[in-house]
């Protein structure tokens, strides 16, 4: 375990729009999905007010998700985080710099829940936030995860679920 305890943050992409002739990967998002993701970055500014990295899918409406939000962090965008599995994301994860303390994973469902409830079950897990998640991640919703190893040591279990919130 290190000295310090990181924070995850998992956000699935706001709600898309379904234009006609779009493939999946371009679309974009609907005009309640810009709402909720404007929601989402006022939510994660009041409660994680340093964001020090952002992982983020490349898909149009993932991208669109972090710009409306107004998350201003270093951002790799990684097209393994777009039709991927949770192992993947993870693999994601463990790649991160051990400097940053608080990381922002923005992507899709149904790998984003599927992470979530796979890091979570340390001690002190919110066992209601992990049933709610399991139940539905609804478009902008956020987990957060306190972890209290490296990224790179992060494994299925180790992480404390402390809080899901839909913001609408």
């Amino acid at each position: 375990m290190d000295d310090q305890r990181r924070t995850l943050a998992l956000l699935r992409h706001a709600k898309s729009a379904y234009p006609e002739g779009i493939v999946d990967h371009e679309r974009p998002l609907a005009p309640r999905g810009v709402r909720q993701a404007r929601l989402a970055g006022d939510w994660l500014r009041a409660n994680l007010p340093v964001i020090d990295h952002v992982l983020c899918s490349t898909a149009t409406r993932a991208r669109q998700t972090l710009e409306y939000t107004g998350v201003d962090s270093p951002v790799h965008y990684s097209e393994r985080l777009y039709g991927t599995t949770a192992a993947t994301v993870i693999e994601e994860i463990h790649t991160v710099d051990d400097g940053v303390m608080t990381l922002l994973v923005v992507g899709h469902e149904p790998v984003i829940s599927e992470v979530a409830v796979r890091l979570a079950g340390a001690g002190g897990t919110d066992t209601a936030a992990v049933e709610r998640i399991s139940a539905k991640f609804p478009t902008s919703a956020i987990a957060v995860l306190r972890i209290g190893c490296s990224w790179e040591r992060l494994e299925p279990g180790g992480a404390t679920l402390i809080n899901f919130h839909v913001p609408r």
